[in-house]
């Protein structure tokens, strides 16, 4: 199948190609985004590959469907950026990848966690300086404290097994608890309680209506005075302008963030020469103990080769059959989250 691949960075290229070479699909590279301004690119193409940041929106869809698009490959877990319902109305068949390597999102959550912490971005732009000064380093063990972790899924399971390594006291907040999770001594509560108990709150749930700012200005007044949040689900979970408030007041002690609600135009680019005009996210870059990575939790080898070969198993799937286990409609999700 002709495949229109966009948002194309060379790992991108290099991990599709290898994997393309068990199924034979034709693809053409794009670096651009999908947006309504892009998607003429694709026209032609019976399939187009796509990212996070990638937007089909009820415009986009209705372009794609014109040029004779029919798939729409997800090369990531999330498809919040699809408009389900108009692509199921126009036909299309919407594809993810549910699982690739719940390990690397997992590693880097605690390794924000322990970098939050133990101040080590500090102490590494010290060293280099020349300034070896312990003051303003001060950390706490990890053993002991409460971790909550909302949303215990693959990744939070994952999250669950190596805080327990730590010897940590595991809240967890769930629709569906983690029998997993429970061996591990995790007690299920309710968001609130969470929130009063936990000194690590990490968030690993998916970006629906019912989870969009879980965090805002309420549910922080409800935290642990001085608890760390961390965040490395989908940027829109937390209410960014509450969490700010939320540090400056100092009801949250620090924040690690992958993901950002506002992250398309600034996310995977260099920016290094220009001014940040995100008054939202300059400020947070302010903030002594705030540490921003830009949506690199899931870039692992291991899971670039699972992403690529599943989506280009899932595409050889709907080509030949019509079908895929990893479909995604509106009324039910193939695959485990």
């Amino acid at each position: 199948m002709r495949v229109a691949v966009f948002s194309t960075k060379p790992y991108d290229r290099t991990f599709l190609e290898r994997a393309n070479g068990g199924f034979g699909h034709k693809m053409t590279f794009f670096e651009p985004r999908l947006t309504s301004e892009t998607s003429s690119l694709a026209g032609g193409f019976p399939a187009v590959c796509v990212f996070v940041n990638d937007i089909l929106d009820a415009p986009v869809l209705e372009r794609l469907a014109e040029g004779g698009t029919t798939v729409i490959a997800l090369r990531c877990a999330g498809f919040n950026n699809v408009d389900l319902p108009t692509a199921e109305r126009l036909g299309f068949k919407v594809v993810r990848v549910p699982a690739y390597s719940p390990h690397a999102v997992a590693e880097h959550t605690v390794g924000l966690i322990l970098t939050l912490n133990r101040k080590i971005h500090r102490a590494f732009a010290r060293v280099r300086e020349g300034n070896f000064s312990l003051d303003g380093l001060l950390g706490f063990d990890l053993h002991g404290r409460t971790v909550g972790i909302v949303g215990t899924g693959q990744i939070g399971a994952v999250v669950a097994r190596i805080m327990a390594g730590f010897g940590c006291r595991l809240l967890g907040c769930d629709l569906y608890p983690n029998a997993d999770c429970e061996v591990l001594g995790m007690k299920y509560v309710s968001l609130d309680e969470l929130l009063a108990q936990a000194d690590i709150i990490t968030l690993h749930c998916p970006l629906t209506p019912k989870t969009r700012y879980l965090i805002n200005a309420e549910t922080i007044e409800r935290m642990k005075p001085g608890a760390m949040l961390i965040n490395t689900s989908r940027g829109a979970v937390i209410d960014t302008k509450a969490v700010i408030n939320g540090l400056k007041s100092g009801k949250i002690g620090s924040l690690g963030m992958d993901v950002y609600e506002e992250e398309a135009d600034y996310f995977f680019e260099d920016l290094s020469q220009q001014v940040i005009t995100d008054d939202v996210l300059a400020r947070l870059l302010t903030f002594p103990n705030v540490v921003v990575t830009g949506h690199q939790a899931f870039f692992t080898q291991e899971a670039l080769q699972a992403i690529a070969e599943t989506t280009q198993r899932n595409i050889r799937d709907i080509e030949e059959t019509g079908r895929s286990e990893n479909e995604v409609t509106s009324r039910r999700i193939k695959g485990k989250l």
